[in-house]
This record gives C-alpha cells, sequence and structure tokens, in this order.
C-alpha cells in the first residue's frame, strides 16, 4: 500500500532495513521509493499518486501522506512553490505543535529531530489517511501500514489475541489497536508528541457541535456555497465519480455536474439479486445530471476474485464485504482510463442519515416518561407469565429491555457476540487471553467525550470515528488504491463538517425524518425519487450467493475449515453459522461468515 514509514533510533544496517519495511507494507515497485537513512533515522514515501514524500533539511526530516491545504499563508506559499512536506518541516519549526491546526484535508505527516531526540506524528481530523506507531526503548517506529511498523527488529509481528476479537466484535480492528502487540494507530483529528524518551498523544482538534443561530435561508445559503466548493477542490483532470443512487453520491455527482457546467462520468454497480439492486436510483440520479454512465452487474464469481485481493491489499484483517463491489467499480473506472473518484461517504455521519438516529429516539423516549408508568405497568406486563413471548406482547418486551440499555451500547444490541453467550462461541483459552468488555468500553469512551449531551450528536460522533473512520473509509480508500484510482471525500472538507456539526439537532434528525435540513437544502438539485429513498448503499448478497455458486460455497467451506485449526472459535459454532447460512437465515449469518472467513484468509495471504 502507499504510504510512509520509518523510525527514530539507532540502528547499523539502515538501508536493508528501509528496503524491509517497504517490502513489508507491499509498496508498488513500480513507483519511485523517496527514502534517507542514517545511524540515527530512516525516512521513506511512495505513492502511486505523487501524495507522499519527505523532506530533510539542517536536522530535521518530515514525511507526508495526503493532500493537505494550508491555513497560514506563508506556509501555503511554500506548499505552492516547494511542495506541502516541505511546509510541513517549516511549519513545525515555526508553530510546533500547534502545526495540524493550520492544515486542513487530508493528511499524515511525522517529524523526527533526531539530535533533539523529538518526534510529532498527527492525522488528520476525519481520518482519511492512516497512521500506525509502536514505541519501543529508545525506538519510535511509524508507518501508513501497521505491517510496516511490526517488521521493524525493534516491535516484532505478535498477534494480540484482543485485536481479534475486536475485529469479530466490529468487523474491523478499530484504532488505537492494531492486528499487533505495542502497535498503535492514531485517532483522527490526534497528534502524537515524543520528548525526553516520553510519547504522548492527545487530540488537536475536537468536533464542536455548538449550535449555530440562523434561519433556514441563511444555513442554506452557507451550505450551497460550502458543497460547491468542495466539490470544485475534489475535482481534477481524469476525475469521475461513484455512484449508488444513494443520497450522499448523487449528491456529490449533482454538485460536482453543477461546478463543471457539464456531465460527469459515473459509475455504478448492481446486482442479480432481490432486494440489493439499486441501479434503478443510480440511473435516475444519472439521468436527471446527464452523467456518462457506466454500469457493471457484479457476479457470485467476482467475489471469489475479490477475495484473495482485499486479503493481500488491507494490512490488518477487514471484514466489511462492500469492499467487493467497491473494488470493482474503482476497477472500472480505472478501465476506463480515470485516475481519481469521488466518493460520497461522510454525509451519513455529519447530516443525520444513519436509520439508527430515528429509530434510536423511540428508545430514548421510554426513558422519558414517569418511573411509575415504566417500573408499574409497562414493564410488568411485558414481563406477563405465559404471554411475554407472544405477538404482541413479545415486541413489547424486546422494545423494553432494549430500551433499559443505554446509549451507546444498545446500538449493539444484535452484535453476534452478544446474541450468544461466549463460551458458546470461543474456546476457553481465547476467552481468558481477551477482555470482551474493552469492545464496549471502547464505545462508550468515544460517545461521552463527544462535545454535546443530545444523543444524536453523540451518535454521530461515534459514527465519525467507527463506522466512518475505522471502516468505511478504508474500505474505500484501500480497495480504490488497489484498483489504481485515487480517491476523494468532496462530503469530507473540513468547511463542511463543521458547517454541519454546528446545525441545531433537528435540522439534521426531525422526528422520524432523517436528513431534515440536508434534503430540504437540496430539493432542487436531488431527484424527488432519491430524496425519499430509504438507504441501501453497496449491499453485498453474499450469504444468499454463498448458497448457490458452488465455488464460493467451497471457499467459504475451506476458508471455515482451516479457520477450525486456529482455535479461536469452536469448531460447533462454527459449523452452528454455516448451518443457518445455508438454511433460512442466509443474508443474517453470512455477514458473521464473511468476516470469519476474510479473517483466515488474511491470516493465511500474511502469515
Amino acid at each position: 500500500m502507499d504510504g510512509i514509514f520509518g523510525w527514530l533510533g539507532d540502528h547499523g544496517a539502515h538501508q536493508e532495513l528501509i528496503e524491509h519495511m517497504a517490502h513489508a507494507g507491499r509498496q508498488p515497485t513500480d513507483t519511485l521509493l523517496h527514502a534517507h537513512s542514517s545511524q540515527l533515522l530512516g525516512i521513506a514515501a511512495r505513492s502511486r499518486f505523487g501524495k507522499a514524500d519527505i523532506h530533510v533539511e539542517n536536522g530535521l526530516a518530515a514525511a507526508l501522506m495526503g493532500r493537505p491545504g494550508f491555513d497560514d499563508d506563508e506556509l501555503a506559499l511554500i506548499a505552492r512553490e516547494r511542495g506541502a512536506v516541505v511546509a510541513v518541516a517549516h511549519g513545525w519549526l515555526r508553530h510546533a505543535e500547534r502545526l495540524p491546526q493550520l492544515m486542513r484535508g487530508n493528511f499524515a505527516f511525522v517529524v523526527l529531530e533526531p539530535l533533539k531526540k523529538r518526534a510529532c506524528l498527527a492525522l488528520d481530523r476525519s481520518g482519511i489517511e492512516r497512521l500506525c506507531y509502536a514505541h519501543r526503548g529508545n525506538h519510535l517506529v511509524f508507518g501508513s501500514s501497521a505491517q510496516q511498523v511490526a517488521s521493524h527488529p525493534a516491535v516484532g509481528r505478535t498477534v494480540d489475541p484482543q485485536a481479534i476479537y475486536d475485529y469479530l466484535y466490529f468487523h474491523t480492528i478499530p484504532a488505537p489497536r492494531s492486528l499487533y502487540r505495542g502497535v498503535q494507530k492514531l485517532l483522527p483529528g490526534q497528534i502524537a508528541l515524543l520528548r525526553n524518551g516520553h510519547l504522548e498523544t492527545r487530540f488537536y482538534w475536537h468536533a464542536d457541535y455548538a449550535p449555530v443561530n440562523a434561519d433556514f435561508g441563511t444555513h442554506r445559503a452557507a451550505f450551497r456555497t460550502l458543497l460547491d466548493q468542495a466539490a470544485r477542490d475534489a475535482d481534477g483532470p481524469s476525475t469521475a465519480a461513484f455512484l449508488s443512487g444513494g443520497t450522499d453520491s448523487s449528491t456529490v455527482v449533482g454538485a460536482l455536474t453543477a461546478a463543471r457546467g457539464g456531465p460527469v462520468d459515473t459509475f455504478s454497480i448492481g446486482f442479480d439479486a432481490d432486494g440489493f439492486d439499486e441501479m434503478e436510483y443510480a440511473r435516475c440520479a444519472a439521468e436527471r445530471y446527464a452523467s456518462r454512465a457506466n454500469e457493471y452487474y457484479l457476479k457470485p464469481a467476482d467475489i471469489v476474485t475479490a477475495v484473495p485481493i482485499i486479503a493481500r491489499e488491507y494490512d490488518e484483517p477487514f471484514g466489511n464485504n462492500s469492499a467487493v463491489p467497491t473494488y470493482f467499480c474503482a476497477r472500472a473506472a480505472r478501465e476506463a482510463g480515470f485516475e481519481r473518484m469521488l466518493a460520497g461517504d461522510g454525509g451519513d455521519e455529519i447530516f443525520g442519515g444513519n436509520a439508527r438516529y430515528a429509530k434510536q429516539g423511540l428508545f430514548e423516549y421510554y426513558d422519558r416518561l414517569p418511573a411509575l408508568l415504566r417500573h408499574g405497568m409497562i414493564e410488568p406486563i411485558a414481563r406477563f407469565p405465559g404471554l411475554s413471548k407472544r405477538f404482541p406482547l413479545s415486541k413489547l418486551r424486546s422494545y423494553v429491555e432494549q430500551a433499559r440499555v443505554g446509549l451507546p451500547l444498545r446500538l449493539e444490541s444484535y452484535n453476534f457476540l452478544h446474541r450468544t453467550p461466549l463460551d458458546r462461541i470461543f474456546e476457553r483459552d481465547f476467552i481468558q487471553a481477551v477482555d470482551p468488555s474493552t469492545a464496549d468500553a471502547a464505545l462508550v469512551e468515544v460517545y461521552e467525550r463527544t462535545a454535546s449531551d443530545h444523543y444524536i450528536n453523540r451518535m454521530m460522533h461515534l459514527d465519525l470515528k467507527f463506522t466512518l473512520a475505522d471502516n468505511d473509509l478504508r474500505k474505500v480508500g484501500t480497495m480504490t488504491e488497489a484498483a489504481g484510482v485515487e480517491v476523494r471525500y468532496p462530503l469530507l472538507d473540513d468547511r463542511l463538517v463543521a458547517f454541519a456539526n454546528h446545525l441545531p439537532v433537528d435540522y439534521k434528525v426531525r422526528g422520524q425524518t432523517l436528513r431534515w435540513f440536508f434534503k430540504a437544502a437540496l430539493d432542487d438539485l436531488l431527484p424527488e425519487k432519491i430524496i425519499n429513498k430509504s438507504k441501501h448503499g453497496f449491499g453485498l448478497p453474499f450469504g444468499v450467493w454463498a448458497t448457490q455458486y458452488a465455488p464460493l460455497g467451497e471457499l467459504v467451506g475451506d476458508s471455515l475449515a482451516d479457520f477450525k485449526k486456529r482455535g479461536w472459535i469452536q469448531p460447533a459454532y462454527l459449523d452452528h453459522m454455516l448451518a443457518m447460512q445455508r438454511g433460512p437465515h442466509a443474508s443474517y449469518y453470512g455477514v458473521m461468515i464473511w468476516v470469519t472467513m476474510m479473517l483466515e484468509r488474511w491470516l493465511a495471504e500474511n502469515d
């Protein structure tokens, strides 16, 4: 994968170590490696898109991944004339740890001062880029890839069982944990500072949800101006766009069409499976904007093709199966000659588009009922002997049980690892090696540090981290890169994110209406059919197709058979999941089958 890597600390064979870490990160060998090393440090960068570089000057070394902008005029001038990484180096000398506050857009940077034994690592506000690190003794090791960091001899590739548990819980390994013991990942908006042998992490940026009071017209005008700026800034030569037919991708295509004053090349994925195909909405948007539409219908055989690609391209196990259609959509764009794509990720998390935001309001309402009514009437009825498992009391009982679980843990009510006792899923030795409570604790920590008391803002803040930075951005960024395409996210423009955060809560979710302001402000841009559609996205009919397409079913069976030998999940539970997936619950159990299969395929590829 593209990125930066290196270390601060004594190492003799430094040139060989640069080559070793580059190989561990599976960086493209047909692209120039920018590298510098000495007895005191090593630093390197490589990107097929020209978005990574290093700079060494006067005892300071800097590495940058991304395409940041600078709000400081002097640094912006340096970036234009000499390159962004030079601006980072000079910015550190002039502003020190305030530097990332003066930057915007996607970036991950590292500054090393070996003689002063100081270092700084920073990640952009949305977590579009990625930066891993380890501090071991006198060594600080960093890399865009966890594999690169773990390959350094001071660190090592020891798999952390807790990371395996987290993966099975979240279907990815959320930051700050990585797959390897001692290797951490920076969080969005976070900075790490090494001074006097001590490494400290803190946030240089917090999402500010303080509402800005203004009338609808004022907010709408500001939004449309920012959206236009974001689309123009993200555009460039040889640029196309994802178009799923959802609200976000349609907005990006519409805004880009308006900014260009002409049609956009769009790429859409379809599925020949009931309940999964949304091509009619993509066609609706393409017709509205007169786009040059390209369509690709995914086939079961494509999944078999994609599995080894996913296992190879990600630096850690990754279990979001919509990586498959994302890859084929990006590949189609690359084969058509495009080098950049715009994606609509982020809109749900900043404007209030996830269905659970409205659903959770129904549960939050229960806690506002008088205690006498809840405890004296509703709950006794819900638990009435002999009837509580029959409709409609079964629905009431389920509602009460969920309502009594506070946010954010209520969001995980249907998590596989909550639905079945852990001692029926995992082997005893594995359970003893992990702390299952840390997964829930991670959710609570992010939820509670939100700069807002309102549950809607808190859920959106939670999703910015776990749904977007840890999952969706990893999915899209890695798969587009694998296809040879650079991706940009106009809706994650820092100015647009700040604007959305400041909207009043009922502009985001009004009753059961999601994205109230967003849809009202774009009613002349978006087709009514798309405004009124329910959210879907690039869902993959894996569970169904695995029962219908023999090669895919064989891949599943072989993968689970191999996974049984690892001694983490009980073979009987794996057999149970497979039986349920091959029976009436193909889609539901297909999710966990996919997650487990991809864990095995990744481990087999990277062991």
